[in-house]
């Protein structure tokens, strides 16, 4: 009987591995470049990690793969992660706390119950976390960095759209509802349901009509959200804090050269979420997302420190990616035909080749590979080494490696 793969997971050919490494190699590269450090987490963590504190949302929690960790005696439950963000801050609680700055990097999988079909259950992500600073300026690293890494990708016309967190615990805490409602009505915003204001009993139906205003309300400038604190923060002086800092951090964006689309409702996220809170789009492709996050790290037991981060969905990007991106110029591909009496020279051969910084494939037989420049033909007879150059149709006969290395540079 054939096993298929488990439902909603997926395989990676050898054309989506190359797309995979590409989007992965582009962003490790520009992290060092920033200056961030890499590092990995566990797939297994524990559940109260994302229980205990309220991490997660309810609907978010209803969606992991939890199981019994048993030993025979005892035990505790764990889960596959579904989150990037919090084991990384579980990380720097257990080794990294003495450092007041932490600038991290890593491509993990998180893994999320779906029942629709529309999505897999295994995501990867190319996450960023920056410990330590409180600023507008880290936000908008996190913003910039990330459009460099899609730039470097060769993707182009990225839609950004900012929220703020902060703007709507304000606006919320004016409604007079419990801390249980409070959170709920959030996590409801936070996923785009502003509808969900209409359910909500209210002594003054005119709180409503204003808070449903204000999240119905869109800009594409710092000059909407001066106007917006001109206009409430008379009435409501916890809006002033929050939206100085919004419109610090697209203040900078606009300095730099960036367009942005503000809209309150618009930040889907999670709980932890406490500032501003950045979506990435290509047409209607959601492919990014952060924001920051200055409650987790002591919701979880750690110290009072400021942290944002972001991701980038690599499942996406890689649909995404232009085929002509992931293409070695064709002049750094070699492919080694040897006869049978040669193969020990032919292995040799390819080592010298890959030293010299090249791809030397030993042809196996079948079908040759596609778009090949060069060929080499290993034979125990004079010439030992035949070189062609299949674009330029062009032979060359040579009898050491230190000759075929002086051609190859000239074609």
């Amino acid at each position: 009987m054939r096993v298929q793969r488990c439902k909603g997971t997926r395989d990676l050919s050898p054309e989506e591995m190359a797309r995979f490494r590409l989007i992965e190699g582009a962003f490790g590269d520009c992290c060092l470049e920033w200056g961030y450090e890499e590092i990995r987490t566990p797939t297994l963590e524990y559940l109260h990690l994302f229980t205990s504190t309220g991490t997660l949302t309810p609907s978010r929690l209803n969606k992991v793969y939890s199981f019994l960790d048993w030993d025979g005696w005892s035990g505790e439950r764990v889960v596959l992660r579904p989150d990037g963000t919090i084991p990384v801050a579980r990380l720097y609680i257990d080794s990294m706390e003495e450092k007041e700055l932490a600038k991290l990097f890593y491509v993990a999988n998180v893994f999320i119950f779906e029942e629709t079909g529309k999505e897999t259950r295994e995501r990867w992500q190319c996450g960023v976390e920056l410990i330590g600073m409180g600023s507008a300026i880290a936000d908008v690293e996190l913003i910039v960095l990330a459009l460099e890494v899609l730039k470097r990708l060769g993707l182009n016309d990225i839609g950004l759209k900012l929220s703020h967190a902060g703007l709507i615990r304000a606006l919320l805490a004016k409604l007079g509802l419990g801390p249980g409602e409070r959170t709920r009505l959030f996590d409801q915003i936070l996923d785009g349901n502003v509808e969900a204001l209409a359910r909500v009993k209210l002594r003054e139906p005119e709180q409503r009509r204003a808070l449903t205003s204000l999240l119905d309300l869109k800009g594409e400038s710092s000059g909407f959200l001066k106007n917006l604190k001109a206009l409430f923060t008379r009435s409501l002086p916890e809006f002033e804090s929050p939206l100085d800092d919004f419109i610090n951090i697209v203040d900078l964006l606009e300095v730099l050269g960036y367009d942005c689309q503000i809209d309150l409702a618009s930040g889907r996220g999670f709980e932890y979420y406490t500032g501003v809170i950045f979506q990435l789009f290509i047409g209607e492709e959601n492919i990014g997302g952060g924001g920051r996050y200055d409650a987790l790290i002591p919701l979880i037991g750690g110290k009072d420190i400021p942290a944002s981060g972001l991701a980038l969905y690599l499942d996406r990007l890689m649909n995404l990616v232009k085929p002509e991106a992931l293409a070695k110029p064709l002049g750094q591909r070699v492919l080694i035909r040897v006869e049978p009496e040669a193969m020990k020279e032919g292995f040799s051969i390819a080592d010298c080749l890959r030293e010299a910084g090249y791809v030397a494939e030993l042809h196996l037989g079948g079908q040759e590979p596609a778009n090949l420049r060069w060929t080499l033909n290993v034979q125990d007879k004079a010439p030992l080494l035949v070189l062609t150059d299949q674009v330029k149709r062009r032979r060359f006969e040579a009898q050491t490696m230190d000759e075929v290395l002086k051609l190859l540079p000239k074609l």
